[in-house]
């Protein structure tokens, strides 16, 4: 009787182990309203080259979904990573960057626990982004869009993305003005709208993004000035305003910002005199001012540890002679200071040695190697 009761103890402990590991090994999948939001996603898109939404089958969207990735301890949609651009197998062996139509669809916003949307280099993705992004993806941390056909304004509530330290919207159709409220994206740090139709003035208060490193802002129809809160964002290495339409002086306080390392200005309508400390600044490396209406000679403050790589003043209204101290720097790579109103000897040495004729055509009266003699 004792060995009976002993066997069917036995029994009950092993159904009991078995039913516990079955249910530890049980693998859930996506959530049904993500892949319902997943496909009603994919049905505003058309992309017949790659067959990148054939893998979009099946009840489990977080696996073997092409670009989708779920956070693994709740097993909702984390990740939207949908790049034509990549050397992913799928289009190496198709030999061709992808495209595809069609528009975002607002149901994206179901997804309410994403923190990475991109949808980039698509080229043929139109419409508008949807307004309900700034309001239902308060995890979101990066948002890529670049590289497709998108226009409308962004959405004016945008500073409501808080956590988002990646917005990139460049080489898209986007107009109207930037919204006042991206100074409330305290996370951001690489800020891309580049190659839009984008209107109106920086914020004055841009300083307050001093997460920064890259601000990205050229090909565009900006007007008004540089705010001077710029050279508040400690972190900021690369600032790009390039071919726009803005207007005013060059703030002094540009060259004295630690972390700068490029700046492009090119293609405005800036007037005053080249900033001396934007040219003693020892850790710029490339500077563009072409084609504006700077005025004023330039500053004769190189010195032993200048390094530009590129340093461009063409196109302007400067005058007086070429600084000498530029024949100290440690290194001048490219330099063109055409179609100015320089005068006087070109100095001897480099960099002037492996210049060519080019970087010094069209002033009022340069000469020496490698122009006319003297």
């Amino acid at each position: 009787m004792m060995m009976r009761r002993l066997r069917l103890a036995f029994v009950m402990v092993l159904m009991i182990m078995v039913v516990m590991h079955s249910a530890s090994t049980v693998v859930e999948g996506c959530s049904a309203s993500d892949r319902e939001a997943l496909l009603d996603f994919k049905a505003s898109l058309n992309e017949p080259y790659l067959g990148i939404f054939s893998t979009w089958s099946g009840d489990d969207c977080c696996s073997n979904w092409y670009g989708i990735n779920c956070d693994p301890t709740n097993h909702r949609v984390a990740d939207i990573n949908l790049r034509g651009e990549s050397e992913d197998p799928i289009f190496l062996k198709a030999g061709r960057s992808g495209r595809m139509t069609g528009s975002i669809s607002p149901s994206i916003c179901k997804l309410d626990r994403l923190t990475t949307l991109i949808i980039a280099d698509w080229k043929g993705i139109s419409g508008e982004i949807p307004g309900c992004i700034t309001s239902s993806l308060p995890s979101l941390r990066v948002l890529d869009l670049v590289g497709n056909r998108l226009s409308g304004h962004i959405p004016p509530s945008i500073g409501n993305l808080r956590k988002v330290t990646v917005f990139n919207l460049a080489d898209n159709d986007l107009s109207g003005e930037l919204p006042a409220s991206i100074v409330q994206m305290s996370s951001l740090m690489h800020l891309d709208l580049r190659n839009n139709r984008i209107s109106g003035q920086i914020p004055s208060d841009i300083g307050k993004l001093t997460m920064l490193s890259r601000v990205l802002l050229g090909r565009n129809q900006i007007t008004g000035p540089i705010p001077n809160s710029i050279a508040t964002i400690y972190r900021l290495a690369d600032l790009d305003l390039s071919m726009n339409r803005i207007s005013g002086w060059i703030p002094e306080q540009l060259g004295r910002m630690p972390v700068l390392s490029t700046i492009n200005l090119d293609c405005n309508s800036i007037g005053g005199q080249i900033p001396a400390s934007l040219l003693s600044n020892t850790g710029l490396g490339i500077l563009n001012l072409s084609r504006n209406g700077l005025e004023g000679s330039i500053p004769d403050v190189f010195g032993p540890k200048t390094y530009f790589m590129a340093l461009d003043l063409s196109y302007n209204s400067l005058k007086g002679k070429i600084p000498t101290t530029l024949l100290g720097a440690n290194f001048i790579g490219h330099l063109d200071l055409s179609h100015n109103h320089l005068c006087g000897p070109i100095p001897i040495g480099e960099p002037f040695e492996h210049l060519e004729a080019s970087s010094f055509d069209y002033n009022d009266c340069l000469c020496g190697n490698p122009l006319r003699t003297c």
